[in-house]
């Protein structure tokens, strides 16, 4: 994972996995053999970004007092936010990261490119838990991840490399 801040960086190309198009991305390194990080436009990045923070807003978490946005791309370019949502019975509770899958779903996409999530933590990244990971790699392992922190600041991830070895609709085909 690469620690970036909110500037403009070095353009370079790489191939959108969703559409087979050549994009220009800030975030990409020149590792031989590996592939490119994000194929996510610098603009949509930042997009991500505000569109997690703003999302935060709306959380509701009377018990925790810890507000979490996320934004998610999906591979046609339409964004969805989502936020926590807290439950008295704890195990009731939604993260922003499924609440945002969630209202994508259920608008018919199943294809995604990324992820930005939000809060107010300021010596971590956010991170999301486990059981959101495994609802996003539900949906692939190869779409981005941007953890970021209330300076602007982010780690970018794959999901393969949040959930690595991870268990998928594929592991329950029948040879």
């Amino acid at each position: 994972m690469k620690h970036w801040k909110r500037s403009p960086g070095e353009v370079k190309m790489a191939v959108n996995e969703c559409s087979n198009k050549i994009q220009e991305n800030s975030l990409l390194e020149d590792t031989p053999g590996k592939p490119p990080l994000s194929p996510v436009e610098p603009g949509q990045i930042q997009l991500l970004l505000h569109q997690s923070l703003e999302a935060k807003k709306a959380a509701y978490c009377p018990y925790s007092k810890f507000p979490v946005g996320a934004a998610l791309l999906t591979c046609d370019g339409k964004i969805y936010s989502g936020c926590n949502v807290e439950n008295a019975v704890y195990p009731l509770s939604v993260c922003a990261e499924r609440t945002a899958i969630q209202k994508a779903i259920s608008d018919g996409y199943q294809k995604f490119r990324a992820i930005a999530i939000a809060s107010d933590m300021e010596e971590e990244f956010i991170s999301p838990c486990g059981a959101c990971r495994q609802v996003m790699r539900e949906f692939g392992t190869d779409w981005d991840v941007f953890l970021t922190k209330p300076n602007g600041s982010y780690v970018l991830a794959t999901l393969h490399e949040l959930l690595p070895m991870s268990f998928g609709s594929e592991s329950l085909k029948k040879n």
